[in-house]
């Protein structure tokens, strides 16, 4: 199998790389080429014995898809994406990455055609949910997003089951949760202080919380994020249907929830590093966003995510610190 991953520099992209690797293979079909696709050039994955292209490229200049596509690999994932505070700042960025690179995509695999019908992967999000909210969002909540962001990953969904529909390719959109703890350095995403408020802590160094302790979130580890694009590269057609995208399974916490995970994991010393300074800008973006989901339908269709933030911060300190912190 040929399996092409655009966004594959990202933190998800990179372990979701190594995953494949490490299994071999996907859906019973050894993986002999990986087309690893980033605006940075991604890093070669060790231990690989196949071919590997790595390659740097911008998803939404015309022609790029058309060319990473030419070899017609029969699995794609589609991780890339600007983040949601800079899609909000940037309005024109906002939808040249996340929806004319994703166009871009799918009408490349359009004008192959001759019987070329790979998988699509695509994460979306569930941004593409906007208040008023039930105290529970179901499976079939309709997506009002209220963001930029959130826009543009529900215009992908839509695409994406129609250009299914029409037979063009194979494709799952996944609404992954905010996934926490990220590893690395904070960046541009609305959403990042739900990680920096543990990660930074546990590496020693302050972190800023610019929201109420109240505020309940969605979340999933970067563990169970790549558990889900694993799982929905193997999934039948029939077994999805025809709605394409799905809510993945996740946890429902507070931010207080979060830092009393801390504390009992890391002690108090660690979670008196974060500090509250509120940000009436992030505050307005986060009043919008879903807390709660019913995702029976991904459990039926085998998904999994952790159970208790204890578990995501346990994940974190055993994938990225070596199993200690700073205390």
């Amino acid at each position: 199998m040929h399996v092409l991953i655009i966004g594959a520099a990202g933190m998800v992209g990179r372990k979701l790389t190594d995953a494949l690797v490490a299994d071999g293979g996907i859906g019973g079909q050894a993986i002999e080429r990986l087309t690893l696709v980033d605006v940075i050039e991604p890093s070669a994955p060790a231990g690989f014995t196949g071919r590997v292209d790595r390659i740097a490229a911008d998803l939404s200049t015309p022609g790029t898809s058309a060319k990473l596509v030419a070899d017609r690999p029969g699995m794609i994932f589609h991780l890339a994406a600007i983040v949601s505070g800079e899609a909000e700042a940037d309005f024109d960025k906002g939808y040249r990455i996340n929806l004319d690179g994703t166009r871009e995509l799918f009408d490349a695999i359009r004008l192959i055609g001759d019987g070329y019908k790979p998988r699509i992967v695509f994460t979306s999000s569930i941004a593409v949910f906007g208040s008023p909210f039930p105290q529970t969002i179901p499976d079939e909540f309709f997506t009002t997003p209220l963001t930029s962001y959130g826009t543009q990953k529900a215009i992908g969904e839509l695409l994406l089951s129609d250009y299914s529909r029409r037979g063009f390719f194979d494709g799952i959109a996944i609404r992954l949760p905010t996934i926490c703890v990220r590893p690395g350095r904070p960046n541009k995403a609305a959403s990042g202080f739900f990680s920096n408020i543990i990660r930074e802590p546990l590496n020693g160094e302050e972190a800023v919380l610019p929201v109420s302790e109240s505020v309940r979130h969605w979340f999933a580890s970067p563990r169970a994020a790549v558990g889900f694009l694993k799982d929905a590269a193997t999934l039948s057609g029939d077994a999805i249907g025809p709605r394409r995208a799905i809510s993945m399974p996740g946890l429902s916490c507070t931010v207080g929830d979060e830092i009393e995970a801390l504390t009992r994991i890391a002690g108090p010393n660690v979670a008196a590093r974060i500090k509250r300074v509120p940000d009436p800008v992030i505050i307005k973006i986060v009043d919008g966003w879903a807390t709660n989901f019913d995702t029976r339908r991904a459990h039926e269709l085998g998904f999994r995510a952790e159970k208790n933030f204890d578990e995501i911060i346990r994940a974190h300190i055993e994938d990225e610190l070596g199993g200690t912190f700073v205390a």
